[in-house]
């Protein structure tokens, strides 16, 4: 199971990946928010890094405009590993490298098209399960 959610500014772009990840299969929970009113980010942040930690859902994509404010707020709770991704090549990397498991997007930085290549890389690629990887993680995790 997916978690997803966005502030106003990402809220658009979450409609798209819905979609897809409708059309995908892929079962997934919308936290919100539910339109483009001017909203505060850290909320669905925090929802859907509540929905990981207690092991509800296995990955979260989160939205806002630029795809930073979400992604910091996402990285205060301990256990969540958010990588902002503006491309495919960082989607497979932090996903090799550092079992990321939120996805944090721009919806005005990056366009539909790539934004869904983008999911489709972060959800298909697998954790590397490397030995220096994992204590990497467990330094940042520390």
């Amino acid at each position: 199971m997916i978690a997803i959610g966005s502030d106003h500014g990402g809220y658009a772009l979450k409609q798209e990946v819905i979609k897809h990840l409708e059309k995908k299969g892929i079962e997934y929970q919308d936290f919100g928010c539910y339109n483009e009113d001017s909203c505060d980010y850290p909320v669905y942040a925090k929802l859907v890094t509540k929905e990981i930690t207690e092991g509800n859902c296995e990955k979260g994509i989160l939205i806002c405009g630029t795809g930073i404010g979400i992604s910091i707020a996402a990285n205060k709770v301990p256990g969540i590993r958010a990588a902002l991704c503006t491309d495919c090549f960082c989607a497979e990397a932090t996903r090799q490298h550092n079992d990321a498991n939120v996805l944090c997007l721009g919806g005005r930085v990056v366009g539909a098209g790539l934004a869904l290549k983008i999911v489709d890389t972060f959800l298909d690629t697998p954790f590397s399960n490397d030995e220096r990887h994992m204590r990497r993680i467990c330094l940042i995790e520390q």
